[in-house]
């Protein structure tokens, strides 16, 4: 059994700093990428759990992130889902930029948490669920994913939700090996600085796209 809830665990093995990219917003990160992985594994006293993605400001966050506060007319108002959320980087991007309403969704229990500490060290108010939305009857005026298309299955599924949606998808992504190549146009790119511990390069040339329907 986990010896400490998520809250204290990503207190005690997180930094609060903001990404390189969006510096109006702190999130709790791994100053070291192994040793947190490590210490994730030790607190589930599992082997082979899946990265903390929630201790990471992934590139296509943090460029759909800068694209909503450059940009808050898209989300100002407006009731705004950030599927996947991870850290809660781009939920909180959106709150900033005047949303009516957020809803960070992640299914890791420890995304959730970093999600709500994230939340009160920027001031913001956004609803959390670890429920898996993806198929989910749209409620919402937005929806924002950001650095989703790293793996097949997931990619698949995320596409065949949203392109019915009758609801504007907003897609930050660096070139993950499943994004899509068409059905897509691009709105901005950036260079977002990142870690050879998670990428292969210092720099990652990254796009926000909104999704077109047919």
């Amino acid at each position: 059994m986990p010896s400490m809830s998520p809250e204290d665990f990503i207190k005690a093995n997180a930094v609060l700093i903001a990404p390189p990219l969006v510096p109006e917003i702190a999130l709790y990160l791994a100053s070291e990428v192994v040793p947190l992985w490590r210490a994730t594994e030790e607190e589930l006293a599992a082997n082979g759990v899946p990265p903390p993605y929630w201790a990471f400001a992934w590139a296509g966050g943090q460029a759909l992130a800068r694209y909503v506060l450059d940009n808050p007319a898209i989300v100002r108002g407006k009731r705004v889902l950030d599927i996947g959320s991870g850290s809660g980087l781009v939920g909180l991007a959106a709150a900033k930029a005047g949303a009516a309403d957020v809803l960070a969704a992640d299914i890791d229990n420890f995304a959730c948490a970093a999600i709500r500490l994230n939340a009160a060290a920027n001031d913001c108010t956004i609803t959390v669920t670890q429920d898996d939305l993806i198929g989910a009857a749209s409620s919402w005026d937005v929806i924002l994913v950001g650095d989703l298309f790293y793996e097949r299955p997931l990619a698949e599924r995320l596409l065949a939700w949203l392109k019915p949606l009758d609801v504007p998808a907003l897609l930050g992504d660096p070139g993950r090996n499943y994004f899509p190549k068409s059905g897509i146009e691009e709105l901005a790119r950036y260079k977002v600085q990142t870690t050879r511990d998670l990428e292969d390069r210092e720099i990652r040339d990254t796009g926000v796209y909104k999704l077109i329907r047919d």
